[in-house]
């Protein structure tokens, strides 16, 4: 490893202003080259309660571009704690996109924590719940659980591109060719009961991904 590279991995806080750029960058290719339709049959993006998002891993690289505004500024994104993680929670802060560090692997205490006050607060909590490292489209409990000791329901969430490359990661990360059509769809919200046991934890959860894969064009 060169000594640059190697001072650049040890930097875990970039400057803010480092990503001014690329958010920029972001949100004017997704207007300029890409046709974008969301699909909200209960206009979830303009309701007030709170609720949990979850959307696959490999669907993010519009996700903070495609939703209004005033969505952005309710969201509180479940981010890893780790030094990537830290690049992303600032640079959806571009976006008016809060975060909630901590994974199931990492600082899993502080998140839930902080995702219960967000929640309280009224923001939404998104999670990606197969990252950050997989298996890729398998759920964790993590959004489940939170949503049965909350009351708050899941919602699904999708962003499908009609053309796409893939990228050869665990989760086939995909960046949508130019002109393609990008599709946000907003599943209906699923009520989770309170006091689960374990067995009833699970069949939520895979309820929950089945839901999460209805709406996943792959």
């Amino acid at each position: 490893m060169s000594k640059l590279k190697k001072k650049f991995r040890n930097i875990k806080k970039l400057p803010d202003w480092i990503y001014v750029l690329p958010a920029l960058f972001l949100k004017l290719i997704r207007k300029a080259f890409y046709r974008l339709e969301i699909i909200d049959p209960d206009d979830l993006t303009n309701k007030a309660r709170s609720c949990i998002t979850v959307t696959w891993h490999n669907r993010l690289m519009f996700f903070p571009a495609a939703f209004p505004a005033v969505a952005r500024k309710r969201t509180k994104a479940v981010v890893s704690a780790s030094r990537d993680g830290q690049y992303i929670t600032d640079l959806i802060a571009q976006f008016g996109i809060g975060s909630v560090r901590g994974s199931s692997s990492r600082k899993g205490a502080n998140a839930q924590r902080a995702a219960l006050k967000g929640l309280k607060d009224g923001y939404h909590v998104a999670f990606t719940p197969d990252g950050p490292r997989g298996p890729k489209y398998k759920m964790a409990k993590g959004p489940v659980h939170l949503a049965s000791i909350t009351g708050r329901p899941i919602v699904p969430l999708s962003i499908n591109a009609s053309r796409y490359w893939q990228i050869r990661s665990w989760d086939n990360f995909q960046i949508p060719k130019p002109f393609a059509k990008l599709t946000l769809i907003l599943g209906q919200p699923i009520e989770i009961p309170p006091d689960l046991s374990d067995k009833e934890l699970e069949k939520w959860r895979q309820l929950v991904e089945d839901k999460l894969m209805e709406i996943t064009a792959d």
